[in-house]
């Protein structure tokens, strides 16, 4: 019966980012370009390394599914905080939430296991040139990309199911912009401990088993890259891993400090502000880190675009 008296929360409510009405305008346009750029770019990448042959390779496949996974995160975000910037009142539904938090937490799980792979194909590609068009068959990027998304689907359904199963019958105002599993845990009206145990075991083990697969395969590329005897020759093999290396270090050094590190109620405000760097800025950052420092696509680009303009010219 006490159960049954309790108010039994159906809407959250977010607190946002500011209520300024200078700095919303500022906010909104900076975030509306950083998504527009985040979609011209990634599309752009995926289209390129389709209808570019020379670009059909195992690393170039990774790559197109990162694309996709950085479209696919930062739209589970994106549009709804750009709608609410100007809103009185930001609501989402109970159902809106959990499925804001699963689709989120899908692709940002699926690009920590993505970059394990892309660090993989590279220590084949470098440490086992030989053997590597053997080893990384077809078949084998597709169970190297499959698998990403498997592994991620099974701990974002724990994390989600685990979460919304808790009784929410109290205050109901996120104090974020999106629905996070932290703030979340906070307006529970029962003990979390087991919750906030589980999410530090999946996170730990995600970042722990990806991180360790990127490690032990950048530490043979090192050895290997030393060993090659001419300046010009480590130079060439460490600009395959530099972006790739660049992506990893932001996006682990962010997630990390918010989902492994030790949390309170005053480290909610500084992880909404770092939770802005991870869904907003790191998918606009890698298109750009890819297509800047990676001499194939930046011919690619320039063949497409000289072939255009023949095209034209004609």
């Amino acid at each position: 019966m006490g159960d049954k008296n309790q108010t039994v929360v159906t809407e959250f409510f977010f607190v946002g980012l500011t209520e300024h009405p200078y700095q919303k305008i500022v906010l909104f346009i900076a975030f509306l370009l950083i998504y527009l750029i985040t979609l011209g770019g990634n599309i752009g990448m995926i289209i390129l390394i389709w209808i570019d042959p020379r670009l059909h390779t195992p690393m170039y496949f990774f790559l197109s599914h990162l694309s996709f996974v950085d479209i696919c995160s930062s739209s589970s975000i994106a549009p709804k905080m750009l709608c609410d910037i100007f809103a009185e009142k930001k609501g989402i539904t109970f159902l809106g939430c959990a499925a804001q938090m699963w689709f989120f937490g899908l692709f940002v799980a699926t690009e920590c296991f993505l970059l394990a792979a892309m660090a993989f194909d590279r220590y084949m590609a470098i440490c086992k040139p030989l053997l590597y068009t053997l080893i990384m068959s077809h078949r084998v990027c597709m169970q190297l990309v499959v698998g990403p998304y498997a592994m991620a689907l099974t701990s974002t359904m724990t994390h989600t199911i685990f979460t919304f199963c808790l009784p929410f019958c109290g205050p109901n105002v996120i104090n974020h912009f999106f629905c996070d599993i932290s703030p979340l845990l906070s307006l529970a009206c029962t003990d979390t401990w087991i919750n906030k145990l589980v999410l530090f075991t999946l996170a730990g083990a995600v970042g722990v088993l990806t991180g360790l697969v990127i490690v032990v395969s950048y530490a043979y590329i090192l050895v290997a890259i030393l060993n090659v005897p001419t300046t010009a020759g480590r130079r060439k093999a460490f600009s395959t891993c530099s972006s790739h290396l660049v992506t990893v270090s932001i996006l682990y050094g962010t997630l990390f400090f918010i989902y492994v590190g030790p949390s309170s109620r005053s480290s909610l405000d500084i992880n909404k502000v770092i939770s802005l760097f991870y869904t907003m800025v790191i998918p606009m950052l890698n298109p750009l880190i890819y297509s800047l420092r990676n001499k194939e696509v930046k011919d690619a680009f320039r063949r497409k675009f000289e072939r255009k303009n023949v095209l034209i010219g004609r």
